[in-house]
């Protein structure tokens, strides 16, 4: 089953380790959200808004990333996931 977040306001939740694989979060707005730990795999990222977001430990293997605003995210480990350099914000926190 899908998990269908798309628009969603989720903006400064506590979502750890909470599990998210190929769930639709496109448009969202994850902003300061607490996302350690989330499985984020294959999930639809695309135009979300994840400033300030803590993405410490999250698995963004395969997720979209076309559009999302990063800037401030921290722990963000970006390897493996479909993103687009030049329409995201790049912050010394992510690891490349």
């Amino acid at each position: 089953m899908k998990i269908e977040l798309s628009n969603a306001n989720l903006r400064g939740m506590d979502l750890s380790n909470v599990d998210l694989g190929g769930a639709d979060l496109s448009d969202a707005d994850l902003s300061g959200a607490n996302l350690r730990g989330t499985d984020l795999s294959y999930a639809n990222l695309s135009d979300a808004n994840l400033n300030g977001a803590d993405l410490t430990g999250a698995d963004l293997t395969g997720s979209d990333l076309f559009g999302a605003d990063l800037s401030g995210a921290i722990g963000a480990d970006l390897t493996g996931a479909h993103q687009f350099l030049t329409t995201i914000h790049i912050s010394t926190f992510w690891k490349l």
